[in-house]
């Protein structure tokens, strides 16, 4: 190795030491079909808010061990480290880092012989061509029609699968009709936070949405403490509930009293002292020789404090 291959080397191993030891937050990219003009258009949109770092995979793994001996949470990145990717070393959010390099995407045409990274459709209209090209399309089951002297394509066409290969009659049709279906930019494989190894769209979910799958959790903990008798601080509140409404239970069935049952008990005896007064209807406008309204009898006193149908159980 010469001199300057070995200072490049070393300059190298030194960036990225830095970088991991003053970020603690990383997207692992994918770079496939790529170009280094926008690679460059991309780490100048970020710069301020994060560093592209892209390099040889060996090069990259001997660094991140050297590293885990002093910081182990490092290790997680390893695995990481295998086919075109790279690190982008991000400052502060994530989210708004992750917007950016799900924005940044340019226009490519379709080669043969490459994956689709998405389906392609063909729109049904004009497409400029002259008739005499009419077989081409026929080879490739294509319906058209010709109408003011071009072929048109009578209905939207299913061209290409995403994750089928890319056949050379594809690609000629493609370019015929100037179309560049796919988009490539850097695509997030992972994200370190951290010592954390996460999928970014962990990035989409909302405070509200943390809150549910929290609540979910809860209820799942208090689930499984009541059913295997495991007092928990979800569970324990369901069980002293449940516990009470034994004690009424027996209670009811027994000449065993309480104060909170009291009530119960003189429900069940007779529910018809506890029934609330009925409204009364509102009285009709009064016209001539209309009656006037009768005064709504006066409910005792006593009964309008029995009307708790709470019970006062907890009183």
């Amino acid at each position: 190795m010469s001199g300057a291959e070995s200072t490049k080397k070393q300059a190298y191993f030194n960036k990225l030491v830095n970088l991991l030891e003053t970020h603690n937050k990383v997207f692992v990219v994918g770079v496939d079909n790529v170009g280094s003009n926008h690679l460059q258009k991309i780490r100048q949109i970020l710069r301020g808010k994060a560093v592209v770092l892209m390099g040889k995979n060996t090069m990259v793994r001997k660094v991140l061990r050297g590293e885990a001996s002093k910081n182990e949470a490092l290790e997680a990145l390893i695995p990481l480290v295998r086919g075109n990717v790279g690190f982008v070393f991000v400052k502060d959010d994530l989210s708004e880092v992750r917007s950016i390099l799900l924005r940044e995407k340019v226009g490519a045409p379709a080669k043969a012989g490459i994956i689709a990274p998405q389906d392609v459709i063909i729109p049904a209209g004009n497409t400029g061509m002259e008739p005499t090209m009419t077989s081409f399309f026929q080879a490739l089951n294509i319906q058209t029609k010709i109408n003011k002297g071009q072929i048109e394509i009578t209905n939207n066409v299913h061209l290409i699968k995403e994750g089928q290969k890319v056949g050379a009659s594809e690609t000629n049709l493609l370019q015929k009709l100037n179309i560049k279906p796919f988009q490539y930019g850097l695509i997030i494989k992972s994200v370190y936070d951290q010592g954390s190894i996460y999928d970014d769209k962990v990035l989409d979910l909302t405070d509200a949405d943390i809150v549910s799958k929290f609540q979910l959790g809860v209820k799942n903990i208090a689930s499984i403490g009541l059913s295997v008798g495991y007092p928990t601080l979800a569970s324990v509140p369901h069980s002293f509930l449940n516990g009470y409404k034994n004690l009424l239970s027996v209670a009811v069935e027994t000449e065993y009293s309480f104060k909170q049952a009291e009530k119960v008990k003189a429900y069940l005896k007779d529910p018809s002292a506890f029934a609330a007064a009925a409204p009364v209807a509102a009285a009709p406008a009064a016209g001539k020789g209309a009656a006037p309204a009768a005064a709504p009898k006066e409910e005792p006193k006593e009964e309008e404090e029995d009307a708790d149908m709470g019970f006062g159980l907890f009183d």
